[in-house]
């Protein structure tokens, strides 16, 4: 069973994923060129340092503040990104994973390079929103994961990417099982609309009704009064927004609420 990969990788049910969010990399509008690579460097250690001794499960590392978004990033976000995590890979005891926003074939490579865990990315679909139009080739993706040797990596498939909307206007369920079928996911994720937002937990609800030994994590929105209500539907989750200082996605990690997160999740998992 699918399942079983949970238990291998992060070693407990429910597993609780925690964003480490880098500030803006070089390249994109908003990173600071004045203080640099070494500004980016020092703020990710913090990040580790409070999600591990918070008691967090596993971390993603992402890119998100670099906005505006692209799907083909270039290549000095792909070098940034895996510069930065040789850097701190010393300090990482648990788990780990990256997410190269929005760019499926960056995601594996840094991944591949630094020695993640797992991805998470929008592997499949065609997309209208704010990235313009978007079609993925998870094909293409799947094979590139072939040629340098990544299958032992495990995928997170965001099956309803963030701030677009699908092309695809069959049910989610009928999308989620056939993406099972014609895709190989190792792990399926449902967000909200956009970062922080809740994600509907009857989506999950339904996918697990057609796809019972696939796991489903909610993707965003999840927090310490919300998680209890998750976890009885979802197999694990990824937390970012509600980990951060006051709640703010673009603020530091506090390890204060991490810790509350995990007492909450612990509890859980003994029932």
């Amino acid at each position: 069973m699918k399942k079983d990969i949970l238990k291998s990788i992060f070693k407990t049910s429910k597993p609780i994923i925690g964003m480490a969010h880098f500030k803006a990399l070089p390249g994109s509008p908003l990173y600071d060129d004045n203080k640099g690579i070494p500004d980016i460097l020092k703020a990710i250690e913090k990040e580790i340092i409070n999600l591990q001794q918070g008691g967090i499960d596993a971390i993603m590392f992402g890119n998100e503040n670099d906005r505006p978004y692209l799907t083909n990033v270039d290549p000095i976000t792909t070098a940034s990104f895996s510069y930065l995590m040789g850097k701190v890979s010393d300090m990482i005891k648990i788990p780990f994973g990256v997410d190269v926003l929005f760019d499926s074939k960056a995601t594996l490579t840094v991944a591949k390079a630094v020695g993640c865990h797992f991805v998470r990315e929008v592997f499949t679909g065609t997309y209208v929103g704010d990235l313009g139009l978007w079609v993925t080739n998870c094909g293409e993706t799947m094979r590139y994961r072939e040629r340098i040797k990544a299958n032992h990596i495990i995928t997170m498939f965001n099956i309803n990417a963030e701030f677009v909307n699908s092309v695809d206007k069959r049910p989610i369920e009928d999308i989620a099982k056939s993406v099972v079928f014609s895709s190989l996911p190792d792990i399926l994720l449902v967000s909200g609309n956009i970062t922080g937002e809740k994600t509907d937990l009857s989506i999950i609800e339904k996918i697990k009704k057609v796809l019972p030994d696939t796991p489903v994590f909610a993707n965003t929105g999840v927090n310490i009064h919300n998680v209890s209500e998750v976890l009885k539907v979802a197999d694990g989750a990824i937390v970012g927004t509600s980990l951060k200082v006051d709640g703010i996605t673009w603020n530091p990690v506090d390890k204060i609420r991490v810790i509350e997160l995990m007492k909450k999740v612990k509890e859980i998992r003994k029932l």
